[in-house]
Order: structure tokens, then C-alpha cells, then sequence
């Protein structure tokens, strides 16, 4: 933008138009400029996903908060029903994670740990 704005000055410069026009060219340069930037929402951020296991089955996972809004309370319902994820998610309150992203919450949000010393931890960021 700042390279439209210069040549708007040196049309002013040059005489080719007065001033009055130079401010409502660059009036329009910057709205339009404002209008393609779409600020950082809720829906851009992400949902991380740690889990610590005494046994090393560490998992990671960080997926978009759109995804995980779109596909939560399937992919739920699919990883308790695999014997090896299903330890690690059965605990895990679903509608708590979704209330969670309807209100916009951050950070951390979920903080299990067992007695074996296995860790879970949902973020927002």
C-alpha cells in the first residue's frame, strides 16, 4: 500500500490532481487494504492434545479449532471404541470440550492425571 500512496503523492506533485482527490484516493486505498485483512479469531486458533503415558504411549495431537469443532463427538465415539486409545479418552468429557469452544475459553481445560501417572492435557491457543 505504501508504494499506491507514493504514487498518489507524486500525482499531486505532478499536478494531476489536487489534494482533495490525493485524500480520498488513499481513503479508499487504506479501506480497501482494511477489508482484505481478517483479523486472528477464536476459529484460527488451535486445540492441543497431550498425553503422557508412564509407558512412553505419548500421543500429541494439535488440530485446528475449526476441525475439531466439525468432528468432535465422532472421532470421540470412534477412539473409545479402539482398545488401544480407549484408556486414554474415556475420561474425557466431550461436552465439556465443546462448551469450551462455543465460549471461547483458553488454555488449558482439561488436566487429568491417573494413579499410574499417566497425564492428559487439552490447550486452546
Amino acid at each position: 500500500m505504501k508504494e499506491e500512496i507514493s504514487k498518489v503523492l507524486t500525482m499531486v506533485q505532478e499536478g494531476k490532481i489536487d489534494s482533495e482527490k490525493a485524500a480520498e484516493l488513499i481513503h479508499v486505498l487504506k479501506e480497501k487494504e482494511s477489508s482484505h485483512a481478517t483479523p486472528a479469531t477464536y476459529l484460527d486458533k488451535t486445540l492441543k492434545i497431550r498425553v503422557v503415558s508412564k509407558e512412553h504411549d505419548n500421543v500429541n495431537v494439535t488440530l485446528p479449532i475449526k476441525l475439531v469443532k466439525a468432528v468432535l463427538k465422532a472421532g470421540h465415539g470412534i477412539a473409545v471404541n479402539v482398545p488401544q486409545a480407549e484408556k486414554y479418552v474415556k475420561d474425557l468429557d466431550i461436552d465439556l470440550l465443546i462448551d469450551a469452544i462455543e465460549n471461547e475459553l483458553d488454555g488449558q481445560i482439561v488436566d487429568i492425571q491417573s494413579a499410574n501417572g499417566d497425564t492428559v492435557a487439552v490447550i486452546i491457543e
